[in-house]
């Protein structure tokens, strides 16, 4: 049989790989923009919940300075496991030392990572912890978010003190934690990442507020 030849009407084989090309292209790019909006839209939005929760941590009344501005990032594979970045940001007033923020994650909840934040102020007490975001199961781990259940509160206060070392964990271990109903993980992983954030205080409190600031927007 006579192969028929390639007329200018005919589709030639270049032309429809260039525009699969073209296709894939366009796509990719276009998935790219809109992926890059919606990061930086999450980033926005984590950003604005850390400022809401930095005033709940340590109230108007307590400090004169901008915490959002007076802050420095660390690591300490000890402490905060994983390589993570810790945010510190602190509290002062008239100058004087009034408590540290610090923004780090328990990264052994149910579904990995939740981001916390805990204020410890000079005595070493916490003076507050709220959850930044997370990914545990809803109706069960989601209860440690301070808009769901008042278990997060349960930290108010505390010190490595007041309870003793031994007693900073869940009842299920022996400790002095409720656990939640269906939810054992969850809460173990947030008191034991604020224990560990209690003795990195202990050990750095000096270092903690004299460190050098970052002079930018909240990160």
């Amino acid at each position: 049989m006579e192969n028929k030849p390639i007329t200018p009407n005919s589709p030639q084989p270049w032309r429809s790989a260039l525009a699969l090309g073209l296709v894939v292209i366009i796509g990719t790019a276009l998935l790219a923009a809109v992926n890059s909006l919606t990061r930086e839209r999450i980033t926005y939005q984590e950003q604005l919940v850390v400022l809401q929760q930095l005033q709940q941590i340590i109230p108007d009344e307590l400090h004169d300075n901008a915490m959002h501005l007076d802050y420095f990032q660390f690591s300490d594979e000890t402490a905060f496991p994983q390589t993570q970045v810790v945010t510190a940001y602190r509290a002062r007033k008239q100058g004087e030392p009034v408590a540290v923020i610090l923004r780090f994650a328990a990264m052994d909840g149910y579904n990995g990572r939740i981001n916390l934040l805990a204020g410890i102020d000079v005595a070493g007490r916490v003076t507050g912890v709220r959850v930044t975001s997370h990914k545990e199961t809803p109706g069960l781990g989601d209860g440690i978010e301070s808009e769901r259940s008042d278990w997060i509160l349960d930290f108010n206060g505390k010190s490595l003190q007041q309870p003793a070392p031994e007693q900073w964990a869940v009842r299920r271990d022996g400790g002095s934690f409720d656990q939640m109903t269906g939810a054992t993980i969850t809460p173990r992983a947030v008191v034991n990442s604020v224990k560990r954030a209690l003795v990195y205080f202990q050990h750095h409190q000096q270092e903690l507020f004299t460190a050098p600031a970052i002079e930018e927007s909240v990160k």
